[in-house]
């Protein structure tokens, strides 16, 4: 688990859990672009398709509705007392550590009994490499051409040291498992590389082949700065988001029945002992509260 607490244990705050398994909440930022809550909704009917017996629903963070509050009301309201909430994030950036947790734990205080569980993050995951490598193919590169191909992993970007690790991680394990001749991490945002600037180091190096893969789940304005990008600097290939590829549905629900399978009274000591990346004061006031 990820965000209020460490991953040996669960970010919980409420009462007692039903027989039935919850609903997943996903939790998206949010944005002004409307393709963005649109991708979204596509996500989640995909995953109801997938697991046709639960309940799954959206909320955002910001910008779209329903908002956060409203969905945990909407589930309160319809008998449901434990819900497992699941970033629709690709980093364990701010949003994961400090943002949504924040913003579960308030929520909930109006809400008696009800017990919300926040998921891992989704990366990083191998079905996200199969994702951007299936969407490179659909763009038009031939798996034949992975070799002398140089590929931009082109992320949202953060100023979180621990999320810019992680990126560079999977550009070297993405290298490894496809057998690209290259892959550069490049941000969208926030630190160096841009896009078009990992483009033309690759071409700089004598890459044949240049492909552009954007690590960023729905469309919106950072996204179209990867684009834009991409397009300035001339690459051969340049694949669109992520979307709602059956590998990022399958990963959804993945983090889920990992929340799920977690023993939940051992989140019960986050009270007690230091909290990495969350609020833990604000947290242990609410599971005293209502645990």
């Amino acid at each position: 688990m990820q965000g209020i607490t460490d991953n040996d244990t669960a970010p919980v705050v409420g009462g007692p859990s039903r027989t039935t398994d919850p609903p997943l909440l996903i939790v998206a930022h949010g944005s002004r672009d409307p393709r963005h809550p649109a991708t979204v909704a596509l996500l989640a009917e995909r995953m109801r398709t997938l697991r046709p017996d639960l309940t799954v629903r959206v909320c955002h963070l910001e910008f779209n509705l329903p908002g956060v509050a409203q969905a945990l009301s909407g589930l309160y309201g319809a008998g449901e007392r434990r819900v497992i909430a699941v970033p629709l994030l690709l980093t364990r950036a701010f949003h994961a550590k400090t943002d949504i947790p924040g913003v579960l734990a308030e929520e909930v205080r109006g809400l008696p009994g009800l017990r919300v569980e926040q998921a891992d993050v989704l990366g990083p995951d191998l079905l996200l490499r199969a994702a951007m490598t299936r969407r490179l193919h659909e763009a038009g590169l031939s798996p034949a051409h992975h070799a002398e191909t140089g590929v931009v992993l082109a992320a949202a970007g953060s100023s979180d040291p621990e999320a810019i690790a992680v990126i560079a991680e999977t550009a070297r394990e993405w290298r490894r498992a496809e057998g690209w001749c290259a892959v550069r991490p490049a941000f969208a945002s926030a630190c160096p590389p841009t896009t078009a600037d990992a483009v033309r180091a690759l071409r700089a190096e004598g890459v044949r082949r240049v492909a552009v893969a954007p690590y960023v789940i729905a469309p919106g304005r950072l996204p179209d700065r990867i684009l834009r990008g991409a397009e300035e600097a001339g690459a051969d290939v340049v694949a669109p988001v992520l979307g709602d590829a059956p590998e990022l549905a399958r990963l959804l629900l993945s983090r889920y029945d990992a929340a799920l399978a977690r023993r939940v009274p051992r989140a019960r000591r986050v009270g007690g002992r230091p909290v990495r990346g969350g609020a833990p004061g604000r947290l242990a006031s609410v599971v005293r509260r209502y645990g």
